[in-house]
């Protein structure tokens, strides 16, 4: 039986940050075998704003082509040193929520790739739009930060947010671990600490597991064991509750993770999953 050829949808504002995000997407989708689109909006009003109707149309149709001379060359830099892979475009003039819409609607991606820059969590689509786009799209979504980034010739180093279930609702969650350094690394944020017990479970692979309490300085600790470990994408989950003992973050804190961390992060989709659990031992440091 052939397997699923999944896509990838990026969304970018075409700004420093669009190679990074690009080749990031490139490195995903060698990674789990997937198909890429690139789409850009532009907003009107960022185009046309004294011009008279004549004007304006002229000043539309020159950026229209000024925007696909850009996207072609970012996309060909991309591809040269990937002569197998293909990468469709579209960009659009209009509101950024209803044309992000239709996009989705039209593709069915099975993930959603955005940039981010540094105290900013995503300029193309700003809180807001991120949390549209969380809200319209039931599958992954990648957001790339433009210095940790994926490059498709580099090893993948992934660390798991919370737990290793979180890879169990992605259909392409295998592919990540085989493809990943070894041993894993874990990271969870714990209420109490001194309540929490680790348990080993019976597996091929072993991981090493980093226990946090919860605290105001949660973060910057956190970044500092990513940064320790290389690791270059962090995968988590999106759900809104917490147990006893496993502090899951809401939907505000995951921005605010988004946002904090250097590092791209994989946010798991709503859908369930075919993936069978990858169980680990694990190992308290």
């Amino acid at each position: 039986m052939k397997n699923k050829r999944y896509k990838i949808l990026v969304l970018s504002d075409l700004g420093k940050s669009a190679s990074a995000t690009l080749k990031s997407s490139v490195s995903l989708a060698e990674m789990i075998d997937a198909d890429i689109k690139f789409f850009n909006v532009m907003k009107p009003i960022e185009i046309v704003e004294k011009d008279n109707q004549l004007s304006a149309m002229r000043t539309i149709n020159g950026e229209f082509r000024l925007t696909e001379k850009k996207i072609k060359k970012l996309i060909n830099t991309v591809v040269k040193d990937h002569p197998g892979l293909s990468i469709n475009y579209a960009f659009a003039f209009g509101n950024l929520k209803n044309e992000i819409e239709d996009c989705i609607m039209e593709y069915k991606p099975d993930v959603i790739v955005l940039g981010k820059r540094k105290s900013k969590p995503i300029k193309f689509v700003g809180d807001n739009i991120m949390q549209f786009v969380m809200d319209k799209h039931d599958g992954a979504i990648m957001v790339v930060d433009s210095k940790n980034t994926l490059n498709p010739d580099e090893e993948l180093v992934l660390g798991l947010f919370n737990g290793v279930d979180h890879t169990s609702k992605l259909e392409f969650g295998d592919n990540l671990i085989k493809r990943s350094q070894k041993p894993l690394k874990m990271f969870k944020i714990v209420q109490n600490s001194d309540a929490y017990e680790l348990t080993d479970i019976a597996a091929n692979n072993k991981a090493v597991e980093y226990v946090f309490e919860h605290n105001d300085n949660i973060l910057k600790s956190l970044s500092n064991y990513l940064s320790k470990n290389n690791i270059n994408l962090l995968c988590m989950d999106r759900i809104t509750k917490s147990t006893d003992s496993i502090r899951t973050p809401v939907k505000q804190e995951i921005k605010d993770i988004v946002r904090s961390l250097d590092i791209s992060l994989l946010l798991t989709g709503n859908q369930n999953s075919s993936y069978n659990k990858q169980y680990v031992t694990l190992n308290k440091n």
